[in-house]
């Protein structure tokens, strides 16, 4: 546990510094915590030129693979930011077959110090461990000036290519249908991706900076690599947080429906998911499957679900929500937790074992760090966590976008297909 030192500075809105920063450290290392300005998305943390940087890559028994639950064990006191990918189960259960994705497993960096921001108190400020680091920081935000607006070229609609077609994806709904008629399964979260060239000489925070405005989210972040990679992040769903006391929340979204510009054609949207009993049985058995996950590290009678199924609205979608809570065992960590429920439930399926078995027999494509989590570690050890949906991927030259449904047993193949769009649509439309 570190105590930093903190110094309040005039307010600047984060997208104002983020511009000022990465002009002056360049983009590399960066990293944006961002928020919706709502009691969950109320803090931002921004951070550039990290000290320390971790990055695993590869699956058990491939040359050169790395353990990162082994690796996130060993992370020193301070403040860290990073991704960790969905195929990391990998690690956790090496029986069960798993795709290899080029991006990193793990990609995890210390930064000192960090700019912290209040979005509803539109306070800011600076923390570290030492008077240098924050004399440092200051000294390079008073002498660098306001950074005009970079390069964010716009993606058209039909540049993106679509790895799963609309008719395959209701095919894979089928199937899914069927093993869960033949008591193989209860429920599978199939994602679909497409992806389309990195538009050439943009700026990955520029383009962060355009989606963000599109989709605001409680649980957004930016986090570029030094590896020519990053991740882009739009997400509303938290997977795990716990606080430096050990109490432990999961917040589970299933059911969706869009938004729509009429107010009582929106209304009548968000009551109809209210409403849908498929979408609250499918909620219901994610969070007992999250309430058995978390008893693996939490102590016996602690958890409890103080919102079950509840209406949560977005810039784009109506979700249904969740609340699971806990408190962690004595002698356990936060990363005993997130082993002991990787992948998270929500974007796998039940049981969860047989689920991503299942799915990973129907998806073309790895998931990499999509349906993983944006990690952040305090600097007193409390832990917080996203589940990586509404995302977007960059490695090397090409840019990934993913979307998934949660198919159950009265699922409807072409709803479920037009589903995948609404999620998917409000990223490449931002962009377009």
């Amino acid at each position: 546990m570190i105590s930093p030192q903190r110094l309040e500075l005039p307010w600047q809105e984060p997208h104002a510094l983020v511009r000022q920063l990465a002009h002056a450290y360049g983009e590399q290392g960066l990293i944006w915590l961002d928020g919706d300005g709502s009691s969950l998305g109320r803090w931002a943390t921004l951070a550039v030129a990290p000290e320390e940087i971790i990055c695993c890559r590869g699956l058990p028994g491939e040359q050169g693979a790395s353990n990162p639950f082994e690796a996130l064990r060993g992370l020193s006191p301070g403040h860290w930011c990073g991704w960790l990918s969905y195929e990391a189960a990998a690690w956790v259960e090496p029986n069960n077959p798993w795709a290899s994705d080029g991006m990193a497993t793990l990609w995890i960096a210390r930064h000192d110090p960090v700019l912290r921001f209040d979005l509803q108190q539109r306070k800011l400020w600076i923390e570290a461990t030492s008077s240098a680091a924050l004399d440092n920081l200051i000294q390079q935000l008073a002498t660098s000036a306001q950074h005009p607006k970079g390069e964010s070229a716009s993606i058209p609609l039909t540049a993106w290519h679509h790895h799963t077609p609309q008719q395959q994806y209701a095919a894979g709904v089928q199937r899914i249908r069927d093993l869960i008629a033949a008591g193989d399964l209860f429920q599978a979260n199939l994602t679909a991706c497409c992806s389309t060239a990195w538009p050439e000489g943009s700026s990955v925070m520029e383009l962060f900076l355009t989606l963000r405005e599109a989709c605001p989210a409680p649980f957004a972040g930016l986090i570029i690599s030094d590896q020519n990679e990053a991740l882009l992040s739009s997400s509303p769903e938290r997977f795990l947080q716990v606080s430096a006391e050990g109490a432990v929340q999961t917040r589970p979204i299933k059911g969706t429906r869009p938004r729509h510009g009429d107010a009582e054609a929106d209304a009548n949207l968000a009551a109809e998911l209210v409403c849908s009993d498929k979408d609250r049985a499918e909620n219901v058995m994610i969070v007992d499957l999250l309430r058995n996950d978390l008893g693996r590290a939490c102590q016996p009678g602690s958890i409890q679900v103080p919102q079950l199924v509840g209406l949560e609205s977005y810039a784009s979608v109506h979700h249904l929500t969740s609340v699971v809570e806990g408190q962690l065992q004595a002698g356990l960590s936060w990363v005993d937790l997130l082993e002991a429920c990787w992948p998270g439930g929500s974007i796998s399926g039940a049981p969860k074992l047989r689920a991503c078995q299942r799915l990973h027999e129907l998806e073309p494509t790895s998931r990499g760090p999509y349906c993983g989590s944006l990690l952040r570690i305090d600097w007193d050890g409390s832990f917080d966590s996203n589940i990586l949906i509404r995302s977007l991927l960059r490695q090397g030259d090409t840019l990934r976008a993913h979307a998934g449904c949660g198919i159950v047993a009265d699922s409807d193949p072409l709803g479920e297909a037009e589903e995948l769009m609404w999620k998917l649509q409000p990223l490449l439309e931002a962009l377009a």
